[in-house]
Order: C-alpha cells, then sequence, then structure tokens
C-alpha cells in the first residue's frame, strides 16, 4: 500500500466525519508572542501535549514512564496507572478522567495530560486537546490501529495540533512494528521512518521520545502584557477545600491573594492558592504565566461557579473579551436514578451536583415515579459513562441506587401536528400518533477481515445500513454502518467482541435521526400499569420483549394470598401474559372424614375470600425485584 493513498484516504474520512465535539473559537497556537512577566517560566521553555489512543494501547503505562524518567515519582513511590487516582479506574484498568502533570526535562517544562481511550469518555479528550499544541498518537504495535485511534486522531487534527505518531508494546512477542508503522505513516501523512517506536513497560525509547516532543511540538504563545485570560478545563470538589480549577493561562498571569472573575457567572473570589501538578499539588507564590498549566482554590464551596470551560481574569483589570469555551456535549443514553432509600434523595442531589463538577458531560433533572419514588433522570455518553456514574456515586457518596433500563431520545408527532420529546416511557404520549423519530449514529469498526460476514450479520440484525468499507491492509478492513443508537446502547459490543473473538473495535458519532416504526411496551401487573417496567421498542421486538419481561417478574414477585396476572401490552393490547399462583392455605386440613358437603362448603369459602383479596389487594413488589429487572443486564438486550 502507498503512501500516499493512505494520507488521502485519511483526509477523505477527516472530510466525512465533520469537526470534533468541541470546538475553541479562540485559536490559541495564532498569538505572536511577546515577553514574559519576570519569575514567571518563559514560554519558550513550555511544551504542553497529550497522549491519545485507542483503551488499553499502554497510554497509562507510558506516562508512568515518564514520570519515572523525569524524576517527578521516585522508584519507591512508584506504582502502576499512578495518574488513575480513583479506585475504580485501578481495578478496571481504564482510565476516565484526564490528568494533567508537569515534568521537568532538559531545561524545558513539559505540562502532559493522559486522557481516557474509551468512546463514551471522548469529550474528557476533546477538552484536554484546547489545552495543548501537540499530541502523542499512541498505536499498539501488536493490534494496530484501531476504531478510537481514528476518532482521536480526527479530534488532533481539527485541533490543529502537532500529532507524533509512537508505536508502543515494541517489547511483546506479537508486536509488528514495521506493518503498523507503514500503516499509521499512511494514515497521517508521513513516512515510516517518523514513528517512534517505545515501550512504556521497560521504558525504551521514552527518553527520545520527550526529546522529541521538545524539539518537535511548538511553545504556547500569549501576550504577558494584557489583562490576565486562563480557560477553565476541568475540575474537581475537594471536601475540605471546595472547588478545586485547573486551568491553561492564555493571557496575562495569575499570582496568590489576587481577586479573579469567572466571566460567564460573573463570580469574583480571592486566590487563596495557585499553583502546577507535578504530580502532586506544588503551591507556587509567584503564580502562572502564559502557557502555564496548573490549579486555582479559591475556597468557593458553591459547585455552580465554577463552569468547564469559563474563563478566569483579574477582577479589576479584567479582559475584555472571554475565551472561546467548549460546545456543551449532547448526552445519547438517558437512564433513572433512584435512591433505595427515599429519604437519601437530598444526598443524592448534592452528590450529582458534586459529581457534574468533575464529569461535565452529565446531566440530570429531578423526576418522580409512580414506583420508584423520588429521583433524577439522568443523561449520559454512552452505557460506560451510565455505569461508572452509578458506582462512583455509590462508592464516593455511600449511596444505594437503583438505575432504570437505559433509553435514547425519541421525537413523537401526534396526527395532530403536536411535537413530543421522549425520554422516558413513561413521557410517551397517549393518542393517535403520526410519526416517531429516533436517533441515529454513524458506527466505524475495524477488524481481521476474517470477520467481515460476522459483523455485517449483528449490523443487519440490529436495523443497521451499510455506508461503505475501506481495507487499511490486506488483513485489516474498516466497515461504516448506520445504526439506531437505541440498537446498540446494550449489548452491542458485547456481541461484536464474541462474534470477532474479541478482535473488533468499535467507535460512534450522532448521525441526526429517522423515522421508525416504534412502540411503547407496558408491563400490567394485576391490571395496573408498573411505568418503571415500560419500554420503547421496535415493533418487531415487542412481543420478544413482552415474553421476557413477564417470564423475568414471574421469577422475582413472590407469591401473593391471591393469583396475580402479569401482562405486556401495547395500548390496549395484551401480547404476553403470566401467571402468578396464589399461595393456598389446606382449609381441608382439620376435616378427618365426614361429609364431603362440608368439605365443599368451606373450599367455596376460601374461593370466595380470594375473589374479594383479588378485588380489593395490591400487589407489592420488593426492591430487589426492581433492581433486578432494571439492571443493565436484562431484559431481553434484544438478543438475536
Amino acid at each position: 500500500m502507498e503512501g500516499g493513498w493512505f494520507a488521502s484516504l485519511g483526509r477523505a474520512r477527516r472530510a466525512r466525519r465533520g469537526g470534533p465535539i468541541d470546538q475553541q473559537s479562540s485559536n490559541l497556537s495564532k498569538r505572536t508572542p511577546v515577553r514574559t512577566q519576570p519569575g514567571h517560566t518563559d514560554p519558550a521553555l513550555i511544551r504542553n501535549f497529550c497522549i491519545i489512543a485507542h483503551i488499553d494501547h499502554g497510554k497509562s503505562t507510558l506516562a508512568d514512564r515518564m514520570l519515572q524518567i523525569t524524576g517527578v515519582v521516585d522508584d519507591r513511590s512508584m506504582r502502576a496507572q499512578y495518574l488513575d487516582r480513583m479506585d475504580i479506574e485501578r481495578e478496571r484498568g481504564i482510565t476516565i478522567k484526564s490528568q494533567a502533570v508537569r515534568l521537568p526535562w532538559n531545561g524545558h517544562v513539559l505540562n502532559m495530560i493522559d486522557t481516557p481511550g474509551h468512546v463514551d469518555f471522548t469529550y474528557e479528550v476533546s477538552r484536554s486537546l484546547e489545552a495543548c499544541e501537540g499530541a502523542i498518537l499512541l498505536v499498539d504495535a501488536a493490534q494496530g490501529i484501531e476504531a478510537q485511534t481514528l476518532a482521536n486522531l480526527y479530534l488532533a487534527m481539527n485541533a490543529d495540533l502537532h500529532i507524533i505518531p509512537v508505536l508502543n508494546k515494541i517489547d511483546l512477542p506479537a508486536a509488528q512494528p514495521d506493518k503498523y508503522a507503514e500503516e499509521l505513516a499512511g494514515l497521517i501523512g508521513c513516512e515510516p521512518g517518523d514513528v517512534l517506536r517505545v515501550s512504556g513497560k521497560t521504558g525504551v525509547g521514552v527518553r527520545e521520545l520527550l526529546d522529541h516532543v521538545v524539539a518537535h511540538i511548538p511553545p504556547p504563545v500569549g501576550n504577558a502584557d494584557v489583562p490576565s485570560r486562563a480557560l477553565i478545563f476541568d475540575s474537581v470538589y475537594d471536601t475540605y477545600r471546595g472547588v478545586v480549577t485547573y486551568v491553561r493561562v492564555v493571557d496575562g498571569h495569575l499570582s496568590k491573594r489576587e481577586r479573579v472573575l469567572m466571566m460567564s457567572t460573573g463570580a469574583q473570589h480571592e486566590l487563596l492558592e495557585i499553583g502546577v501538578i507535578s504530580p502532586e499539588p506544588m503551591p507556587s507564590d509567584r503564580g502562572l504565566g502564559v502557557g502555564e498549566v496548573g490549579y486555582l482554590i479559591t475556597g468557593v464551596k458553591d459547585v455552580r461557579q465554577s463552569r468547564v470551560g469559563d474563563t478566569v481574569t483579574n477582577a479589576a483589570k479584567p479582559a475584555a473579551e472571554a475565551l472561546g469555551g467548549y460546545d456543551h456535549p449532547k448526552p445519547m443514553v438517558y437512564s433513572g436514578l433512584y435512591p433505595i432509600d427515599g429519604d437519601d434523595y437530598p444526598e443524592l442531589r448534592e452528590a450529582l451536583d458534586k459529581l457534574r463538577l468533575n464529569d461535565a458531560a452529565l446531566v440530570y433533572e429531578p423526576e418522580t415515579s409512580a414506583a420508584l419514588g423520588f429521583g433524577f433522570r439522568c443523561g449520559f455518553l454512552g452505557l460506560l459513562h451510565m455505569e461508572i456514574v452509578r458506582e462512583r456515586l455509590e462508592r464516593e457518596f455511600n449511596l444505594s441506587l437503583i438505575s432504570t433500563s437505559p433509553n435514547v431520545i425519541y421525537r413523537v408527532i401526534m396526527e395532530d401536528g403536536r411535537e413530543h420529546v421522549v425520554t422516558n416511557p413513561s413521557e410517551f404520549p397517549a393518542g393517535k400518533i403520526g410519526q416517531i423519530f429516533e436517533p441515529m449514529v454513524k458506527a466505524t469498526v475495524l477488524a481481521p477481515s476474517e470477520f467481515i460476514g460476522a459483523i455485517m450479520e449483528l449490523c443487519q440484525g440490529r436495523r443497521g445500513q451499510l455506508q461503505g468499507m475501506d481495507y487499511l491492509s490486506e488483513d485489516r478492513v474498516e466497515i461504516r454502518y448506520t445504526l439506531p443508537l437505541g440498537e446498540i446502547i446494550f449489548d452491542f459490543f458485547d456481541q461484536l467482541k464474541s462474534k470477532t473473538r474479541g478482535y473488533a473495535s468499535l467507535d460512534y458519532e450522532p448521525s441526526g435521526e429517522q423515522e421508525a416504526d416504534l412502540v411503547k411496551v407496558d408491563i400490567l401487573l394485576q391490571g395496573e400499569t408498573v411505568d418503571a417496567f415500560s419500554a420503547i421498542v421496535h415493533r418487531d421486538k415487542a412481543y420478544a420483549y413482552g415474553v421476557e419481561m413477564a417470564k423475568k417478574l414471574k421469577e422475582l414477585i413472590p407469591r401473593q394470598q391471591f393469583e396475580v396476572p402479569i401482562q405486556a401490552a401495547i395500548g390496549a393490547r395484551v401480547i404476553a401474559r403470566e401467571n402468578i399462583r396464589a399461595i393456598r392455605k389446606d382449609v381441608l386440613a382439620k376435616c378427618y372424614g365426614g361429609d364431603i358437603s362440608r368439605k365443599r362448603k368451606l373450599l367455596e369459602k376460601q374461593k370466595e375470600g380470594k375473589k374479594r383479596m383479588k378485588m380489593v389487594g395490591r400487589v407489592e413488589v420488593p426492591q430487589e425485584a426492581f433492581v433486578a429487572a432494571l439492571s443493565s443486564e436484562s431484559p431481553d438486550k434484544n438478543k438475536k
């Protein structure tokens, strides 16, 4: 394969996919550099870069070696995944939060940001790119280019960053550095010899990579003599110190005890502490100058006063114009979060406020369910994002939660022209429906060519439409499909990995909406609808969902004193039914012989009592049944 063909393919893909999630209106790299304030680091000696890659390609391991080689972490303090601060990150072996760290190297200052690799955390990556001038594109030398590699590359190209292609894990027996260097060079438009080769595990080539960063990534530029402007690219809540804000200074300088203004909220605060992260917070008396990355602490406890994307400036001499900031990401999956104990509702609201400070992609609003009580309707960027948020709420804030089945956003147009936006099956309107539109995504699957048939069969079964297919090399293929988002938020990725023996990788992005034949399936217990179990599904899969949910509830709900019918219905039409048999007391136990009429009298009396109880009795669904039935592992998951 020739490099020129690969380069044109990369340009075509970039044009096809459009811009990144976030676009900053101010171009940080096109200002004229001027002198800096005395005592601050000269911008010419600063390099701001991030590491981007597909999940599990060794970003955190490479960051570990950089921390050791630059001496900011000694061997005794070193541990694997040093920058992954959360227990959940270390347990799962994935990066969830971007982490910035300052590294000294040969008289230069390197500000490195380690970013997540999973598609659900693309927003973290795009925010990090805006604080940098360069990016290290990391590819596993044993696996090659994967879907998220391409997605992150397009983000970096559209942010106009200098890209350094690097092959990692060259020490593995299965590594094929020459083959994948040619693929990577063709994609970016460079020579295979320009692709650096390192091992994050052994440290081979890492020193040369740091030298390459100093030599090729441009220094930050800005104006030190104008009013200060700093972009907030992340923030976190500390129980004792309040909101800790992470900033990249673009113009001017920020100093300790200075009064600052948050330009979007208008809030003013005094800087109690300012410093850098290397890799632990290090206060600095001289403050932060042009191009530097650091943290600010104002002691404010109100999490709404520090927004990601806001501009920090001097309160006495404010800047005339704010920086561009970020576009807020649109949630792709909605799910309800409810406390098992209703008294925990205020704690859940406070926990979501604090977590949103640390996770800017999370959105939520209060909602009420007849079955589950008071809770919140939360919007997520994907299923893993939803899972991580719930687990963080339970661990960090000691809450016990129920999450309802994930849903996407539907647009329903009635026959009389009224329009409804539905994020929850309980919001589905009654009456005559004209059209229903569901969200679509462009999905990119990269896999060995031997699995093309299995992948196409899976996508066709999920109502996918093939958009195109390209061979990246003789044995690796890129397949592009348009799929309904509702079809891939459950087990699509698991099925894909299963059918391709783990070799396939998936990336997707929003792609508008299309009309679909969707229906709302209600679950009725003894004739009463339980809103928590309702779902919006395609008409072809409604019967399977109804049967599966009825069977599951039959096992989960305990037997009552009377027979309980479980029904699945579309409108007034019942499509599936199961019965929970009544618990029956043996009223004939006290009859030792005697006339049969006495036994019949007792049985008739029991029958009348059961009928009366069925009329007035209510079915109590235990909390465990809700947890089991609404967990993301069930029901149905649109199994084929």
